[in-house]
């Protein structure tokens, strides 16, 4: 096998990982079992929209709403529950006023700090037998692999 058809398989297996992890991070249950593991009072919609706000925060509602891949009004709705729960602080955009921004609060924190030592802890049978090299190999490659992305995405939006 040559070295193109051997990065084309390489390819190919390598989109086949991330559609499989797309469905397993997808799943509802998945979710449910974060949420209970961490001990929060949180529903299942609006937990990947914390984690949203407090990743990319402060955010307007139409950029977490794309990044989501959800209805701008659905998550406007969503981002308003979280706020009445004391999680998010809504705020005119520092950019254009008339934006409304959403950004964590202390109490918005507590809950996300909750839920990473729970990812923490539902992930750690999965990473048990690898190696600290492995786990600090995977870590530094999905993170070019997500920058070179990031980057080709930004390239993209300025040609348009």
């Amino acid at each position: 096998m040559t070295s193109k058809h051997r990065r084309q398989a390489a390819f190919r297996r390598l989109h086949e990982a991330m559609v499989d992890l797309t469905a397993i991070m997808n799943l509802p249950q998945r979710d449910e079992a974060l949420i209970a593991e961490a001990g929060v009072q949180l529903d299942r919609a609006l937990f990947p929209l914390l984690v949203g706000i407090q990743r990319f925060g402060p955010i307007s509602v139409g950029e977490l709403a794309e990044r989501a891949g959800r209805d701008h009004t659905t998550v406007s709705r969503q981002v308003a529950r979280l706020a009445e729960l004391g999680l998010v602080e809504r705020r005119p955009g520092a950019v254009d006023k008339r934006v409304k921004e959403a950004l964590i609060t202390d109490a918005g924190r507590q809950v996300t700090d909750a839920l990473d030592a729970a990812r923490q802890r539902i992930a750690g049978p999965v990473f048990e037998h690898w190696s600290d090299r492995d786990v600090l190999e995977l870590e530094r490659l999905m993170r070019r692999f997500v920058d070179d992305l990031v980057s080709l995405s930004e390239v993209a939006k300025e040609d348009t």
